[in-house]
């Protein structure tokens, strides 16, 4: 076969309308799955997510669901102002458009405070150390109370009139007063003194004049060798 005849079996008609064929099945499977997809997938459809802010959660859940949406609580907060079982916030916010189907993750109040451990600060830390901890976790500081001992230097804490340690578990909401040292001690203790004209220690409360003065025996003249 010469390249003549090779050229024109496969320019040939038959072959030609072949390849055509396979070109419009292509383009009409492409436009297929491409249609498909968007119904699938509801493309350019959206659902407005409503407000859930400070709703309480069944009634949340049943409004949502009645929009095709799902409901899902992944955390709880507290805020005392707002009854419990409130959404405090949700995930994605209002007025925001989603598909059907999509869930919507929620925060919830908590019915009571939330509690924390308190950390190792007693005895262990300074007031600006302990004062940054504490706000850190989220605690309420009342004015500091200091007490003898070393400056700024954190001997307790007082929560509603009563000490509490290391590791106890405070509600968040309780307010605490730090015991600090104010760099003063107690000056009534026992200290003694050197009295500079007995020139010798005198132990304290004990008065010098009541000792009797006590000499040794008098040297007479006999007694000096070579007399």
């Amino acid at each position: 076969m010469n390249v003549k005849d090779f050229f024109k079996k496969v320019c040939s008609r038959i072959v030609l309308l072949n390849l055509l064929a396979m070109a419009v099945v292509v383009v009409l499977l492409c436009f297929g799955v491409s249609y498909g997809l968007d119904v699938y997938t509801h493309h350019g459809e959206g659902i407005v997510v409503p407000e859930l802010q400070g709703m309480r959660y069944d009634k949340a859940y049943v409004m949502l669901e009645d929009k095709g949406l799902g409901i899902v609580v992944s955390d709880s907060g507290y805020n005392k102002a707002l009854p419990a079982n409130c959404i405090l916030a949700q995930t994605p916010g209002g007025g925001q458009k989603v598909k059907q189907g999509h869930t919507i993750y929620v925060t919830v109040n908590s019915p009571s405070s939330p509690t924390f451990a308190i950390p190792d600060i007693v005895d262990n830390s300074s007031l600006r150390e302990a004062e940054a901890k504490l706000t850190a976790m989220g605690f309420r500081l009342q004015p500091t109370q200091y007490v003898t001992g070393e400056k700024d230097w954190v001997y307790g804490i007082i929560c509603r009139g009563r000490r509490v340690s290391n590791g106890d578990r405070i509600p968040i909401d309780h307010p605490l007063t730090l015991m600090v040292g104010s760099g003063r001690y107690d000056d009534t203790a026992d200290i003694d003194y050197l009295d500079a004209d007995s020139g010798g220690y005198t132990p304290a409360g004990v008065d010098v004049d009541d000792f009797e003065e006590v000499t040794g025996p008098e040297v007479s003249d006999k007694n000096v060798v070579g007399e």
